[in-house]
């Protein structure tokens, strides 16, 4: 089962999830969306937390109002780290998550120390975790289907990308070629109105100006 939070602190809401155990934390490290970053208290056992970021956001730049929500459900997800006050919680993206083959279940690394960031927690704030355990939902997730369907949208929305992108390319190339023919039309009036104003002269009218 993986345990769905929504945080309203941000418009529109975002998600956290994560599992009920560690067996389910192995399932999350491998099947996390590029869109994911991982939350953990540093040095001490607690739940994996994920934020689910949505489109326009970074991980290293997510908002304040939801660091601290995430945060605080990672602290009262900890049964060591719920009780200590200043305890520090890294996040990072969850594509920076390393698993090796002889790590324990539920234990990772990570490909890159310097894409690891730090949030402090003071102490823990009631208001937050039963405003956030108000919204959970327990949800079973075939995580192997999941996959499939998000990387069938995706490829979706990258041909949909595409074909727009051909559109406007073709629409824009058409919208040069017209205005060069407009103005290869112009030159042409030009040179009709003004380089053939007057007619040549016939022999008689040549003669009569020099008379």
């Amino acid at each position: 089962m993986v345990l769905f939070f929504t945080s309203a602190v941000v418009d529109p809401p975002v998600t956290f999830y994560m599992g009920r155990d560690k067996v389910e934390n192995e399932d999350l490290i491998k099947y996390g969306f590029e869109e994911d970053v991982w939350f953990h208290v540093d040095k001490l056992s607690s739940a994996h937390v994920y934020l689910r970021m949505p489109e326009g956001m970074t991980w290293d730049a997510i908002p304040q109002p939801i660091l601290d929500d995430c945060a605080q459900l990672v602290k009262a997800n900890s049964i060591e780290g719920n009780k200590k006050n200043d305890l520090t919680i890294i996040y990072t993206p969850w594509s920076n998550l390393k698993k090796m083959g002889d790590m324990a279940v539920g234990a990772v690394s990570f490909h890159r120390n310097d894409k690891v960031k730090r949030v402090l927690v003071r102490e823990r704030d009631n208001a937050i975790v039963n405003r956030l355990n108000k919204t959970k939902r327990e949800v079973e997730v075939d995580h192997e289907t999941e996959r499939i369907a998000r990387q069938r949208e995706m490829g979706r929305q990258k041909k949909a990308a595409a074909a727009e992108k051909k559109q406007r390319e073709a629409e824009l190339k058409k919208q040069r070629e017209e205005e060069k023919k407009a103005k290869s039309y112009d030159t042409l009036f030009d040179e009709d109105t003004y380089g053939y104003s007057e007619a040549p002269k016939r022999g008689v009218e040549l003669e009569e100006d020099f008379m």
